[in-house]
């Protein structure tokens, strides 16, 4: 008798990290119920359902008979903090309670690293908020908090990419953050899904392997490079980024990048993940050199006409 393929559900899966979680996991031989707004072309083992993470119907379709539920779904722009608790906090409490309500135990929960610093910004804010209710949810958790993702099909470090070819990029003074590519980090969702011992009821912080992370300045050459230019790393001062993100809302309204939200989360000076958060590492390592995965993610800007 054949064994039984494992079935993820999965919120966000039209997204940036969904996508690219999706398609790992279809090329591992799971079945996925994955959660869609449109119609979506069918594929082989993947059921997707029709509907939104306020329908408490469709979210019971979604999970049902599912093995584990890896949620990815959520905002990173919103016009006010009830914009963002409606997406990321109660979007997350629908998730929990379709899981109860079917008997579903495995919940993979993906937030953010801003959750750490929840004062600092309506998005972090929305971002704790959820993992407060994952926490408290009974459920059998874990919650993963990444930095900044990159790789190709992104949009929000798209902006990045089209500074540095212009051979200018404007980036907060001082301070460091981590990345991580979305492949790296869908390999770990898909291998916390499977995981049910370690990983129980722990927050991972997870990036690239760099052991400090990056400094702006560094990180902003990394991209010029990546699209074959000499950048010019221009420190900017946060009231200047403020009115840029300003700026940028009055210009391109909802599909404004840099708003004024973000500018305050922007401008601290520590996103670097806590080594001693990591997963273990015979769970998971980073497999993508940073360096490699932003050429690649320059590459496909280019092919598919962005860059």
């Amino acid at each position: 008798m054949k064994p039984v393929p494992f079935r993820i559900a999965m919120t966000g899966a039209t997204g940036f990290v969904g996508t690219e979680t999706l398609e790992q996991a279809l090329g591992e031989g799971f079945r996925v119920n994955a959660l869609t707004r449109k119609a979506q072309p069918p594929r082989a083992r993947l059921k997707w359902v029709p509907g939104s993470l306020e329908e408490a119907a469709a979210l019971d379709t979604l999970v049902r008979d599912a093995d584990a539920v890896i949620h990815i779904a959520g905002v990173v722009n919103a016009p006010d903090r009830e914009g963002f608790e409606a997406g990321n906090a109660r979007g997350t409490v629908a998730v929990i309670d379709s899981m109860r309500r079917r008997g579903i135990k495995r919940l993979v929960h993906v937030s953010s690293l801003a959750a750490r610093e929840p004062a600092l910004s309506d998005y972090g804010w929305s971002k704790e908020l959820a993992e407060k209710h994952v926490k408290a949810s009974g459920l059998d958790w874990t919650i993963v908090r990444p930095p900044a993702i990159y790789g190709p099909g992104d949009r929000e470090m798209l902006e990045l990419f089209r500074m540095a070819k212009r051979g200018l990029m404007m980036l907060p003074p001082g301070g460091r953050l981590s990345v991580i590519q979305v492949g790296d980090l869908a390999r770990l969702l898909l291998a916390l899904a499977q995981e049910k011992e370690n990983s129980l009821t722990r927050s991972y912080e997870v990036d690239d392997g760099s052991p400090s992370g990056w400094d702006h300045k560094d990180f902003g050459a990394a991209i010029g490079r990546a699209v074959g230019r000499n950048v010019r790393v221009i420190a900017t001062p946060e009231w200047l980024l403020s009115i840029a993100a300003r700026a940028d809302r009055l210009v391109r309204g909802k599909r404004a990048k840099l708003t004024p939200d973000r500018v305050d989360y922007f401008c601290h000076p520590d996103w670097v993940v806590a080594k001693r958060k990591q997963p273990p590492k015979r769970l998971w390592l980073p497999q993508v050199p940073t360096e490699e995965g932003l050429k690649a993610t320059a590459a496909a800007y280019r092919e598919k006409g962005w860059l």
